[in-house]
């Protein structure tokens, strides 16, 4: 027998910026990027993809760009910018994907041009999906204008729309060129979104950082009442973790683990049942409590741990359980939801759950009738006073 081998790897490196004000006249750092990644004799063209619900806040936001990228004759502003509605319906249709590809399409933007996204994770995703299919790949900037996309999907390497009625169906795992964190877009989010994305920072300090969570129960009335300074360490402090297991052994989820879903698996199919309506954000959290509960009904979590973990949820106004996740037998959806999510990793089932705060642990069985009785234990503790 007779073959040949081939072997080789791939860098990838990019920058996550935090700034205010990004498309402001006066602040160089979004342009001063695009000067410093020329590409002789190329033609650099650059396309925005803008959330509609950023421009209701923020109804200025296209003269502003056209205004802050004038002055760049080495690059080509697109004129026309492409304007999608925001929120998870916007990943569900492949409408708003294929508008665009099309875009792209007819003003050739090639593999030295940027697709630049402006908005929340579902736009991103979107964007990055298209960018990541169109020419094989076109280079992409991100820039997440919530507190849940700065915290997560908008520093990491996925994206993807939702197809079959099934969350992320579709997707690559493609690194953008730059992240752009801005945070006066946080200013104008509702309270509901503000405190929808701290959930993710629950998630990672929970497997990742002890520190991080107890700096997260120290700080929770500040977040809450939207203290700035504390919102901006806490999305930098998590965009730091999340690149450092980016770096790690398996960042484009070859095997089945994913730590970085810890709570996602319920999530997932709670927001799925919900014909999502329920905030993402809002989901993980109602994931976390969830899971946090079957680590300590388990025996690897304590009890003090665990209670520490809901009264962080609760002091954040987050829900801690939903009716559509209540288990009442073994057909119950929920349950389905964890052959839903093997199959969304691949091989066998891999779920995170907690050892200790900062400390998770992979499992790769989980018991429905612990899941159900942790269901009921989450649904006493929310409607309990204390």
């Amino acid at each position: 027998m007779e073959f040949l081998r081939q072997v080789f790897s791939v860098r990838f490196e990019y920058k996550v910026f935090f700034t205010t004000g990004l498309f402001d006249v006066k602040n160089d750092v979004f342009r001063a990027f695009l000067r410093d990644s020329k590409d002789p004799g190329a033609v650099r063209k650059t396309l925005f993809v803008l959330d509609n619900g950023l421009l209701e806040h923020h109804s200025n936001l296209v003269q502003q760009i056209r205004t802050y990228m004038s002055g760049e004759p080495e690059v080509r502003l697109i004129e026309e910018m492409i304007i999608l509605p925001g929120g998870e319906a916007t990943k569900t249709s492949e409408v708003y994907f294929e508008s665009i590809l099309e875009a792209a399409h007819r003003h050739g933007i090639d593999r030295h041009s940027y697709l630049v996204a402006v908005g929340g994770g579902s736009v991103l995703d979107v964007a990055g999906y298209a960018a990541a299919v169109a020419h094989r790949g076109i280079r992409h900037i991100r820039i997440p204008t919530t507190v849940l996309s700065q915290n997560d999907s908008g520093v990491g390497v996925k994206n993807g729309i939702n197809y079959f009625n099934k969350k992320n169906f579709l997707g690559t795992f493609t690194p953008p060129v730059a992240v752009f964190n801005d945070s006066h877009f946080l200013t104008t989010l509702s309270d509901a979104e503000w405190r929808s994305g701290i959930s993710e920072a629950i998630k990672v300090a929970l497997i990742k950082d002890a520190g991080f969570f107890t700096w997260l129960e120290s700080n929770a009335e500040k977040m809450v009442k939207r203290d700035m300074a504390a919102i901006r360490h806490q999305i930098k402090r998590c965009s730091e973790l999340h690149l450092q297991h980016i770096a790690g052994a398996d960042p484009f989820e070859s095997g089945s683990s994913r730590p970085l879903d810890f709570g996602h698996w319920s999530a997932h199919k709670l927001e799925q049942l919900s014909n999502f309506t329920i905030r993402h954000g809002e989901a993980v959290a109602i994931g976390i409590a969830l899971d946090t509960v079957y680590s300590f009904l388990s025996g690897r979590l304590k009890e003090s741990s665990m209670k520490r973990v809901l009264r962080l949820l609760k002091a954040l106004g987050f829900p801690l359980t939903d009716p559509l996740l209540e288990v009442t037998d073994e057909k119950s959806p929920l349950l389905e939801g964890l052959n839903e999510f093997r199959e969304h990793l691949g091989g066998r089932l891999t779920i995170m759950l907690l050892k200790d705060i900062g400390a998770g642990e992979e499992v790769h069985e989980i018991d429905p009738a612990l899941v159900r009785q942790a269901s009921e234990v989450v649904k006493g503790y929310s409607l309990a006073k204390a």
